[in-house]
């Protein structure tokens, strides 16, 4: 039997499966999909590669103000989504991690589909895998949060944003967090019409208000739609071109459509088929996995870190989440999240310290 399982393969669960190999535990780690998460195949690494495509397209307009003459920049998107492929594929080959995580000896299944609870020391993928372990640590990430809201099916995501064939001529974009503002910020330089929604006072309310301010700013003075304090949206229709938005503020409706609507109104926990209930984990009132300071689940053996206990979800937060979970999985409940001691292995070191023997730390007497 495996000691430890680690359910995900971001962030949070690529250092758990690191840590845990470190501290001699035999180690086996689940991916969904592809290795490296969200953030390499869904978030920072696709991003940043569209985002460099939309600054070149920005500062190729202001060529003339230094007298330099070209003619107007031309986008061939197609061209673009293959060049986020070989970069993505460049990040997944060359990845530190991987190495380390293949030098530790670590099991990787990838492409194992969901992954759900069949009793508390078992779990079963859709690929058709059935695996046990003495201690598991959940680390599925998260998902783009849903509304409970008429014709919300006709909306869509921003991985489906950054999954297009072509640039859409319009976008509605409902959310002005850190997501929704990297939406609209990209295909506006790519020449969407975009309009920007953000039902508080100001977009990128966690920002200092004079950021928020000259955001703002520069989005309308590039000819995007920003409307704050819009008010709460009532339902999505279609159209013969796209989608409707109907929304009311002071009981007064109004109504807004583009060829794409993108919803970015915040992360849930990706907990959809793990059947948590087989193995006693219970959730919190915000439907994160509820987890204490050594991020112990409800059930003692199973841990959980990064994005899925609902905490500041960044990917220094989940590495770190990760290293801690791990720790206390095989060592005993002995490390809180959030000292100075909990600071994982790779940010100390390009690469991960040898391990010790199984000689030397014989697991029978951490792993039980």
């Amino acid at each position: 039997m495996t000691n430890v399982l680690v359910i995900g393969a971001g962030p949070a669960g690529v250092l758990a499966a690191l840590r845990a190999a470190d501290l001699g535990a035999r180690t086996t780690l689940v991916a969904r999909a592809e290795f490296g998460g969200m953030a390499a195949n869904d978030g920072p690494v696709p991003v940043r590669a569209l985002a460099h495509a939309s600054r070149l397209m920005r500062e190729a307009r202001q060529l003339g103000q230094y007298g330099v003459t070209v003619g107007e920049p031309v986008l061939d998107y197609p061209r673009l989504l293959a060049r986020v492929r070989e970069v993505v594929g460049e990040v997944r080959a060359h990845s530190s991690l991987r190495q380390q995580i293949d030098a530790m000896g670590v099991t990787v299944h990838q492409q194992a589909g969901v992954a759900g609870f069949a009793d508390e020391h078992t779990i079963e993928t859709q690929s058709g895998l059935r695996l046990q372990a003495d201690k598991i640590i959940i680390c599925t990430g998260g998902v783009s949060r849903r509304l409970p809201i008429p014709g919300f099916d006709l909306t869509s995501t921003h991985s489906d944003a950054w999954s297009l064939t072509s640039v859409p001529p319009s976008m509605l974009i409902v959310g002005a967090g850190a997501t929704g503002v990297q939406v609209a910020s990209i295909f506006n330089a790519f020449g969407t019409r975009v309009q920007l929604f953000e039902a508080g006072p100001r977009i990128l309310s966690t920002e200092d208000e004079a950021v928020s301010a000259a955001a703002a700013a520069a989005f309308r003075a590039s000819g995007m739609v920003v409307r704050e304090n819009f008010g709460a949206i009532e339902s999505f229709e279609t159209t013969p071109t796209g989608v409707r938005m109907i929304f009311s503020k002071d009981n007064q409706r109004d109504s807004a459509e583009a060829a794409l609507v993108v919803v970015a109104v915040g992360w849930a926990a990706a907990t959809g088929g793990l059947n948590l209930a087989a193995a006693g984990v219970e959730l919190n009132g915000r439907k994160f996995v509820n987890v204490d300071e050594y991020l112990q689940t409800s059930a003692p053996h199973i841990f959980a870190a990064g994005d899925v206990t609902g905490r500041l979800m960044l990917v220094p937060q989940a590495v770190q989440g990760g290293y801690v979970a791990a720790t206390n999985a095989v060592l005993g409940p002995t490390l809180p999240l959030r000292t100075k001691s909990a600071q994982p292995a790779v940010s100390r070191s390009r690469s991960m310290p040898r391990p010790a023997s199984r000689k030397q730390r014989p697991m029978q007497r951490t792993i039980s």
